[in-house]
């Protein structure tokens, strides 16, 4: 299981939100690149990278953190929030993104997802499946929609998706525990997809039951700023 961990950007510094509310916004390093190097330091190969004023204003904003953290490391960086358009799809690609995940573009404009899906390929497309009471939640989470998860997940997977990012809102930036249900029922229905769990890690134990769920990965990151977990335990999982 790939530990990923992840970095939230709100006006160029890593941020963490409580349950995608940006009223709960806590700032945790106004240099993104320096949290990024800890990572790469530790043994770490993989960041999730989230532009959470794109997600808001539906347009790439913090591409120069990409592109820095592109440039001064070796991560292998998948970029999501506020990719609406081929320009924007262009530009991440362009600052050193490995992979882009789109979410909100998914459900509001199906054919754009889908023209990206086959141009660029199932490797580099990650579907972002974000949940809330199993309905899936777009733009930065501000807006609940009335689509199954597992249905929307389904249309992709015949479309060719083979990654997803799952994020169980209700649970994210809480320290609870992430939504075991969720991925055990994704893993259930479509048991050849690469699932990516989001949302809720609280410590080891956590990490633990995932990996023992075979997931693919799993994104951590406000139990890391927190404390709940070292990135010395982190590398315990590398491999």
């Amino acid at each position: 299981m790939h530990i990923i961990p992840a970095i939230d950007l709100i006006e160029g510094k890593a941020v963490r939100l409580t349950q995608g509310d940006y009223n709960q916004k806590k700032e945790y390093n106004a240099r993104p690149l320096d949290v990024a190097q800890q990572f790469e330091d530790a043994g770490l190969t993989r960041l999730h990278l989230v532009d959470l004023d794109g997600a808001k204003e539906k347009r790439v904003v913090n591409w120069k953190v990409l592109e820095l953290i592109a440039a001064k490391t070796r991560l292998h960086i998948d970029f999501g929030g506020g990719v609406q358009s081929d320009e924007d799809l262009r530009m991440v690609f362009e600052c050193g993104a490995k992979q882009v995940t789109g979410g909100s573009i998914a459900v509001k404009k199906p054919d754009i997802f889908e023209k990206w899906l086959s141009q660029f390929g199932p490797e580099t497309i990650i579907l972002g499946a974000d949940a809330k009471n199993e309905k899936i939640a777009v733009s930065g989470w501000e807006e609940d929609t009335q689509v199954w998860v597992y249905d929307f997940v389904e249309k992709y997977v015949e479309k060719g998706v083979k990654y997803i990012i799952s994020t169980d809102v209700a649970k994210d930036g809480l320290l609870e525990g992430p939504s075991f249900d969720l991925y055990r029922n994704l893993q259930d229905r479509f048991p050849d997809l690469n699932i990516i769990a989001s949302g809720g890690v609280s410590g080891m134990q956590d990490l633990e039951v995932l990996a023992d769920m075979n997931l693919f990965g799993v994104i951590v990151g406000k139990a890391i700023y927190e404390g709940r977990v070292t990135l010395k335990e982190l590398s315990m999982f590398l491999k």
